[in-house]
């Protein structure tokens, strides 16, 4: 894998540029400006007609929407950890398949080991890649063989397809006496888990989130805008649209936040760092293996990992 190609993942402990923040909510500050201007013109411009509004309303209409905003984000941040246990239980699983193949199978087919370790290599790759909706197959090239690439390419699930290869091959070393069966169920089991975790990935990326959602708690957003912009209609202009766009962007923030949260395997600065992950998988294996060529650990991009 390139270090130099962009994979966006996890955002990480630096500084977030203001522009990043910014662009998230551009449209909708953009509209709640709108909003402030046109309602402070109709409440100045029609203000006999036009009864004034307690505060107590748009603060009603605030603690709804921060009561609702708590429990997306709640339910967001679910989805994000479990995502990243996920991801944490495949480095564990991967370590000890490797270690299984070593201590299990016989000594002289070392050279099986290692195609075997390689292929859980690309699989690890491919799952991110296919969980983001990239091409499953980049890059694998430098892990599996050319036949190998080629009957995975006829399979819709290309890490799943990468899973039986290494399956068929350990019931051959069984077949050929290389490893027992008490030692092929293990291996298995470990498999199972791979296959296992990739289900629970899979059901994540394929369960949406409600959109109607976010189109309700955007309709009361604003519908809290014009409220607090009349409540606040005999404060100056200068004053009331500048508070209005604090306030409402707060809550649009906290809003996009659970947005991206909510979605752990969308190719975006809050995903889950996959190929990082991958990558780490790929030189603990390696080392385990005792290649002499080790890739260094993929370095953040910009303000996120990898």
């Amino acid at each position: 894998m390139q270090d130099n190609r962009i994979y966006n993942n996890m955002l990480i402990n630096k500084k977030i540029p203001i522009n990043y923040i910014l662009n998230k909510i551009k449209f909708e500050i953009l509209y709640v400006l709108i909003i402030g201007l046109i309602v402070h013109y109709l409440t100045t411009r029609f203000k006999a007609v036009i009864p004034e509004m307690p505060i107590t309303i748009p603060a009603f209409i605030g603690t709804a929407i921060s009561v609702i905003l708590s429990f997306k984000l709640n339910q967001s941040y679910d989805r994000w950890w479990e995502a990243r246990k996920i991801w944490g239980s495949i480095v564990n699983d991967s370590r000890s398949f490797v270690l299984q193949l070593q201590s299990f199978v016989a000594k002289d087919q070392q050279s099986k080991i290692k195609k075997i370790a390689f292929r859980h290599i690309a699989w690890c790759f491919s799952l991110g890649q296919s969980l983001r909706g990239l091409n499953a197959t980049e890059h694998l090239d430098q892990f599996i063989t050319k036949e190998d690439l080629d009957y995975i390419e006829n399979h819709n699930n290309k890490p799943l397809a990468l899973l039986q290869l290494n399956t068929i091959q350990i019931a051959e070393l069984k077949e050929n006496n290389s490893l027992n069966v008490f030692s092929q169920i293990q291996i298995n089991n470990t498999l199972v888990n791979f296959s296992t975790a990739m289900g629970m990935a899979e059901r994540i990326k394929s369960t949406v989130f409600p959109v109607t959602y976010r189109m309700f708690l955007h309709f009361f957003i604003y519908v809290f805008a014009v409220t607090l912009s009349i409540a606040l209609r005999d404060i100056e202009s200068y004053f009331e649209i500048p508070l209005l766009l604090i306030i409402s962007a707060s809550f649009f923030l906290l809003e996009k936040s659970a947005t991206h949260l909510q979605d752990p395997f969308s190719n975006k600065p809050t995903d889950t760092a996959m190929t990082t992950i991958a990558r780490n998988i790929e030189i603990n294996i390696k080392q385990l293996l005792g290649e002499k060529e080790i890739p260094k650990p993929l370095q953040p991009k910009d303000f996120y990992s990898l």
